[in-house]
Parts: structure tokens; sequence; C-alpha cells
């Protein structure tokens, strides 16, 4: 049965869940304070680099279904509305609910009796317990939703979802079965289970990705000690059933909204409850080092010796953003490398398909053969897989010193080899010309 949504916050998980939703056959309204952003998407225009998103909403205007406002008055006739408002991490890593908790008595006060209020947002283990009493309501029901979307697969993510997650009290399961009607086309398997265990959840589920992440990036170190191939090894580790294939390729580091910030919360928690979660901590000082580990291989490539000055070194950069498939420099492990380079006396070029501007220190091209314009390595930092199709021969004939370095082991090694570079990759045997 189609209902009326109404979603507080027109960001990247409320205009996804929007615009998805009415894609689904329900009427939404998103309500976000800033003006420019709402008249924005009211002409379908959309900020957010994510696949399918600016034709789901252009959809959904046109099909009346979808609708965008700065008035939370407009939400009073909606019999479930999503909170969708950002929690940053705060000094200590708590997640910061300012944004949420500003926003609650002035929905609070439009809300139709028997309302359910679903909690998307990242929040603190308690928090839907306490909403009722933020929102000065006790006829309305509060349901955990956590959300698990991948940026760059956001809209698949959404309507192609491998759980959803609601988390109600006993006493609530009727609102929790109205919630999971809500993605009955989707087809997905419904996890009910008590708020506290929902968003204890999220936490939980990036922060083991964020140690799997930077035990791959552990074990490449290994390899290329031992001459052993990373690339085989995980290969072998994800056939078994009990580890799976995802989360076990080297990289410059985790980054991203989600992954830096859900684990210094969930560590944070931890230490709240006096319980010691050196796991996590360990797993977030690996991928510390991974940038510096990041920064002397390029520093090799690009003066021959891993103690070399690079004042003035010119080096070539592909890829700025955190992953392939969106142009978010939040947390961007790639950003981070670039910094670091800079710091020390690199200049640097840089492309990247989905990024035209926000990253200091650098220049930034639109053309990435630019990028190798008498530069003494590339660096190659984010997996876009168009960086495979470049014309390698093209771009070694351009370098000062054919070498690059691949964080991501994206390109072909013979290819490589063949058009004249030579490659250093993670945990490989590919330093070789």
């Amino acid at each position: 049965m189609a209902e009326r949504i109404g979603v507080l916050g027109a960001g990247y998980v409320g205009l996804t869940s929007a615009a998805c939703f009415a894609r689904l056959g329900h009427q939404v309204t998103c309500v976000d304070t800033d003006a420019s952003k709402v008249d924005s998407l009211r002409r379908g225009q959309v900020g957010i680099e994510e696949p399918g998103l600016p034709e789901l909403v252009v959809a959904g205007l046109r099909a009346f279904a979808l609708d965008f406002t700065t008035g939370v008055a407009d939400l009073s006739g909606c019999g479930v509305v999503l909170l969708c408002l950002p929690t940053p991490p705060g000094a200590n890593g708590s997640p910061d609910l300012g944004v949420l908790e500003a926003a609650l008595p002035g929905l609070g006060a439009v809300l139709a009796p028997g309302a359910v209020v679903v909690t998307k947002s990242t929040v603190p283990v308690g928090t839907a317990e306490r909403l009722p009493a933020l929102l000065g309501r006790d006829d309305v029901t509060v349901v955990s939703n956590p959300e698990f979307l991948r940026e760059g697969h956001a809209v698949h993510d959404f309507l192609n979802p491998d759980r959803v997650v609601l988390g109600a009290g006993p006493a609530d399961s009727a609102a929790a079965d109205r919630v999971a009607a809500l993605y009955e086309p989707t087809g997905a398997t419904v996890v009910h289970t008590d708020p506290a265990s929902a968003e204890l959840a999220k936490y939980a589920s990036n922060a083991f990705l964020a140690v799997k992440a930077s035990y791959a990036n552990v074990l490449a170190e290994l390899c290329e000690t031992w001459g052993a191939d990373v690339r085989e090894v995980g290969r072998t580790m994800g056939v078994d059933p009990r580890i799976g294939p995802h989360f076990l390729s080297p990289g410059p580091g985790w980054g991203g909204s989600c992954l830096p910030k859900d684990t210094r919360a969930l560590l944070h928690a931890a230490e709240t409850a006096g319980v010691g979660f050196d796991l996590v901590r360990d797993a977030m000082r690996v991928n510390e080092r991974q940038c510096a580990r990041m920064v002397r291989l390029a520093r090799r490539a690009a003066t021959g010796t891993v103690d070399g000055s690079l004042a003035g070194v010119r080096i070539g950069l592909l890829g700025l953003a955190f992953k392939a498939g969106t142009g978010d420099l939040r947390d961007s492990p790639a950003v981070a490398v670039a910094t670091e380079l800079a710091r020390r006396g690199a200049e640097l070029t840089a492309h990247d398909p989905a990024v035209t501007s926000g990253v200091d220190g650098l220049q930034l091209v639109d053309d990435p053969y630019l990028v190798a314009k008498d530069a003494a390595a590339l660096v190659l930092l984010t997996e876009w897989p168009e960086f495979r199709d470049l014309d390698w021969p093209r771009l070694a004939a351009a370098c000062e010193r054919p070498v690059v370095v691949d964080t991501r082991n994206l390109l072909d090694p013979t290819m490589l080899a063949q058009s004249g570079f030579t490659c250093f990759g993670l945990g490989t045997a590919r330093d070789r010309s």
C-alpha cells in the first residue's frame, strides 16, 4: 500500500531514500533547510555524483510523486517520516547530534498522531529510546532503520538491498511492519530486532569492513617481503564463504563519509562503556600508516630512493575521490597522500573524472594526459576503470621518468611494461620495466 512519506534532510542518504521511495510508488516530500539546494532539486538538478539518482529525481518530479520544500510543516500529513540528517564526528569521535536534535521539536509539532518516525541517520545506541521525548510526543512510534548504502552504488543498493534492518520494541511491532511494507517491492530480507541492536549493527558493520581493509593492506606489505602476490592470496581467501571476496584488495587506505566516522564512533562508545576494542584502534593506526607508506612508495618512484627530496619534483596523480564512482573527497586517502606529497615540496598535477575542485596544493586538470607532462612519476590513487583504457604509451612519452605507482593494482603489468613504464604495485612483484 502506498504511503505518504516525509524525508527530513536532502543529503546523500535523504535524497537517495526520497527518490527511491518515490520510484517504489510512494508519495514523498523531502525537506531541507538549504533553500538553494531545494530550488535546484525542484528543477531536477542533483548536485551529488551518484549513478541513476538524477534520473530518479526527474522521474519522481514528473510523476508528481516527489517534491522538495524548506518547510517542515509540509510533513504534517505524512504517516512515515525518515530522519536523514547529518551526524558528523565530534572532537572525541562521538557523533554530533546537534543538527538532528535541533530539528526534532519542530517536527514533533507537526507530526500526525500515530505517525512513525524512522531513524536512518547513523546514531549512537540509545537514540531511538530518547527520540519521543525530544519530539515532545508520546503518540508517535520510533523505528530504527540504519542505511547500508555504498557511494557510487546507492540507488542500486536501495532498490536491491541485501537486508533491511528494523529496530523496534515489542510494543511497536506494528510500526516496524508498516516500515517493512515500504520495502516490500524490493524483495529484501527484513531483519527485525530491538532498537539498540539495530543502531549498533551499523557501526559494527562499518568497523568490521575497516578492520578487513586494514588487514588486506598489512597482508600486501607481507606479500612484498615474501615474494607472494596479494591478489592471489586474496582470491584464495575469498573462496572461503566464511571470509568472502570483498575488502581483500589493498589500496592507499580506507576513507569516505562512513568508515572513518563510524570506526571512531564505535571506538568512543567502547571506551565510554569501559570495553577495550584494540582491534578497531589498531585498524585505524594501520590506515594512518598506509598513507605514509604510499608517500614513501611515491618518493621512491619519483626520486629513485626512499629518502630522496621531493622539492620541486613533478608528480602526476590519477584519482582523488576516496573510491571510484563518486566525487566524494571526505576522508579520501588519495587526498591524504596528495597533501603529504605537497607538504614535502612535490609539484602535483591531478585528474579525477568526478572531481572539479576542492583540493588545495595541486593543479587539477580535466585532461588525464596533462598529469604526465614532465612528471617524474605517476601515482594512481582511485580505481576508476577508465584509467585502464588510457593511452599508456602516450603517457610514457610525456613523462620525464616513465614510472607509475599503482596503489589499487588496477593496471595490467604486461601492458605497462610494453608501454615503457616501470610499475610499483601493492603486494605484488610488479617492480619491473
